[in-house]
């Protein structure tokens, strides 16, 4: 099963992406958790931060000369904390920024998403400026992409 964790890009470069993910009481995962207390589970928010780093990582794939596009997977988390619940009608907005390249092609990200709360007198405004008040982490931390190691018989 695949869940698509970015709704918006509101920016993306070799070095730095911004997304949004709205969060709906529509979501098949939401039914259960947790009953009566929906929010977005916390493996989910550090996905929505992967996917983010995937499409830094497509930039730069795009921006190279060879133009080679290396599959990459989540290779480790560090220092990963968590802050504010996500609740349906609230959004996740995620920022990846490219911190180092590895000698072994592993890519290390900083990441930080922030919760964004929709004033429902604020909703034609662009998403960011329109919350009630200001964003609150949701999950910060570093992690690390590195490209799919083929199994050697």
């Amino acid at each position: 099963m695949h869940f698509r964790l970015v709704d918006q890009v509101l920016e993306c470069s070799p070095e730095r992406a911004v997304t949004v993910k709205n969060v709906t009481l529509a979501e098949e995962y939401l039914q259960d958790h947790f009953p009566g207390f929906h929010v977005l589970p916390g493996v989910f928010m550090l996905e929505a931060l992967v996917q983010s780093a995937r499409l830094v990582l497509e930039a730069r794939d795009r921006a190279s000369a060879a133009g080679v596009h290396r599959r990459m997977v989540l290779g480790g988390v560090r220092a990963l904390r968590y802050g504010m619940f996500v609740r349906p009608g609230e959004a996740l907005r995620s920022e990846v920024t490219l911190d180092k390249v590895t000698d072994d092609g592993c890519v290390v990200f900083r990441a930080t998403a922030t919760v964004v709360r929709i004033a429902s007198s604020a909703i034609s405004t662009p998403l960011g400026s329109a919350s009630a008040s200001p964003p609150e982490t949701a999950v910060s931390g570093r992690f690390t992409m590195r490209p799919v190691r083929m199994l050697q018989l």
